[in-house]
């Protein structure tokens, strides 16, 4: 991938021309949408919309907005033609691709975007809310989480590059939220420390044998194996199947874990112990009660299930469950954050499984997420040498800087479940 430099007029502060995405790896997305009219309605609500929030909005010739003072973010849009007519068109969408091709740059992109994400309710009148149903994208049938297409969604994120993850990734390779201990931000500790409390959570000692539903790129598998554990691990990604058999043999721990190219639906056999760190958000609604059933299913009487699981407050669900927004389109296609009701009412209607236990740390998140960011952007030289192109590196920061900020304001959380099985 490369980068390609295209006209349009627009430059940085220091004069230089503004980046444009590569057509050949981005193809449409340098040239923005065209509708007037939709830019103009969308121009009108974003001014309204910054005008009382603790920011600073800069558009060409001078133009000020919003009510932050000096030291609050400043977000410059630099082309707000293109910027309006994105939004009109798609806002959802339009307002990461415009960050993705330099229509608007900030210096402070997670702090920004902390300032939209805490009023993120409340940006659009209400009586333009309800016309949420006819204008919004709904999520296409292509990325239903059917086995096959649950893999090509897979495929699209996980299999980009091991060494693109290793980036940022701490040692342990763990791509969900660390569990800091308090007045800590050591992230390796952390990330044990999560590590075991899931563990503990479902009930895992040097006899169990533990079925692992999402291997990322084995951290959790050799932890337990550590424990002197049985680990059959599942994962659909043969990129991480691939590191992680690697990583576990390197931890002397082979003879103990299997890994295995399986959907969970495919498992068979019971375990003492079932183990699923942040998998849940790729399973989707209209697949909860089968994945829930299958946790139940393979799980031995008496067993524990230890699961981690991002969460949204419900209300926010039922009104975003149907729609498709730049996340899906960028990152994670087919994906769906649950609610903690969700959660609790699939369990109680699907399963014969309780939840036992269960502890929230989304503020962890939030520090996790800003270390990965800005080990990301500290390295974009290594990423860049993989054959990452800049339009790449903005979309990783931006989705990067999006998820934390939800974790700063409390919009999502994430949380650990102890489900106890039949006796």
């Amino acid at each position: 991938m490369s980068t390609v430099h295209a006209g349009g007029g627009a430059t940085t502060r220091s004069g230089r021309p503004l980046p444009r995405p590569n057509e050949g790896v981005w193809p449409g997305l340098a040239t923005a949408p065209h509708s007037p009219w939709r830019a103009w309605i969308a121009e009108q609500l974003f001014r309204r919309a910054v005008r009382t929030l603790p920011l600073r909005v800069e558009l060409p010739g001078g133009v000020r907005l919003g009510a932050g003072g000096p030291d609050s973010p400043l977000m410059r849009v630099h082309r707000p033609g293109a910027f309006f007519h994105r939004l009109g068109v798609d806002a959802k969408i339009g307002f990461g691709e415009s960050y993705m091709v330099g229509d608007w740059t900030s210096s402070a992109i997670a702090d920004l975007l902390s300032v939209f994400a805490a009023r993120l309710t409340t940006l659009v009148p209400p009586r333009l809310q309800a016309l949420r149903r006819w204008v919004e994208r709904p999520q296409p049938s292509s990325e239903r989480n059917t086995v096959a297409g649950a893999r090509e969604n897979i495929h699209r994120h996980y299999d980009l590059s091991n060494d693109l993850f290793a980036t940022f990734l701490d040692e342990t390779m763990s791509y969900s939220s660390a569990l800091f201990e308090a007045g800590s931000t050591d992230l390796v500790a952390g990330q044990l420390r999560k590590i075991d409390g899931v563990l503990d959570y479902a009930g895992v000692r040097a006899d169990s044998h533990v079925l692992e539903i999402g291997t990322g790129w084995g951290g959790l598998a050799i932890r337990a194996a550590q424990r002197g554990a049985r680990v059959t691990s599942l994962t659909i990604s043969p990129e991480q199947k691939r590191l992680a058999e690697q990583r576990i043999a390197e931890a002397g721990v082979a003879d103990r874990v299997q890994v295995l190219l399986r959907d969970y639906r495919e498992a068979q056999g019971q375990y003492d112990a079932v183990v699923s760190v942040e998998m849940i958000e790729a399973v989707g609604a209209e697949y909860w009660p089968t994945y829930f059933g299958t946790l139940d299913r393979l799980l031995k009487p008496g067993g524990r299930v230890g699961l981690q699981a991002i969460t949204m407050p419900h209300d926010r669900l039922l009104a975003t469950r149907d729609s498709y927004g730049w996340v899906h389109k960028y990152v994670f296609p087919g994906g769906l954050i649950p609610s903690v009701r969700a959660i609790e009412q699939n369990v109680r209607f699907h399963t014969g499984l309780r939840v036992a236990e269960s502890r929230s740390f989304g503020g962890d998140y939030a520090e996790t997420l800003r270390q990965w960011r800005e080990r990301f952007v500290d390295r974009w030289e290594q990423v860049a040498e993989l054959g990452f192109d800049d339009t790449f590196r903005r979309m990783w920061e931006f989705y990067l800087a999006y998820s934390e900020a939800g974790f700063r304001v409390g919009y999502l959380d994430v949380r650990q479940f102890a489900l106890a099985g039949r006796p």
